[in-house]
């Protein structure tokens, strides 16, 4: 399996990036504004990427498979990209000083692909993002977004 690894330091409490990761509000603050859904283990949650006009380029639906206060948040793609679907994203959390460390993982990609090397860096992208959205309390989430290729 191939996996996709980033790590983060927010100048924030833990309690607050947790938030922003656990939570439907908090993710549309940071990954993507059209976000709906249920924010506990076992809910749903539905994310859509549109373009700055409103043109829908992608949806994902994903699972919260395992929530841990300011410790771990879990989420299980359903449905997406064809190359997301069984994989998992994680994000541990840990308190360094003024630092909420984010350890987080994109894992059980099926193959290396030139898409997993898009969607690396675009999630370096949201995490700049989420850091923005704790720190100062506006993120650049889709459609606001970071364009790193003509893919997006």
């Amino acid at each position: 399996m191939v996996n996709i690894h980033h790590r983060i330091g927010i100048q924030a409490p833990i309690e607050k990036v947790y938030e922003a990761i656990a939570t439907t509000n908090g993710i549309s603050g940071w990954w993507t504004k059209d976000t709906d859904g249920t924010s506990e283990v076992g809910g749903t949650i539905i994310t859509r990427f549109d373009t700055s006009d409103g043109k829908e380029v992608g949806s994902m639906q994903f699972e919260i498979a395992a929530l841990t206060p300011n410790k771990l948040v879990q989420w299980k793609f359903r449905e997406g990209p064809p190359e997301w679907i069984g994989t998992e994203v994680t994000f541990d959390l840990k308190q360094e000083g003024d630092f909420a460390i984010v350890l987080f993982s994109h894992l059980n990609w099926a193959e290396e692909v030139e898409f997993k090397s898009h969607c690396s860096m675009k999630w370096a992208t949201f995490l700049l993002s989420l850091r923005l959205f704790v720190e100062t309390g506006r993120g650049n989430p889709s459609p606001d977004d970071f364009k790193i290729d003509n893919w997006n």
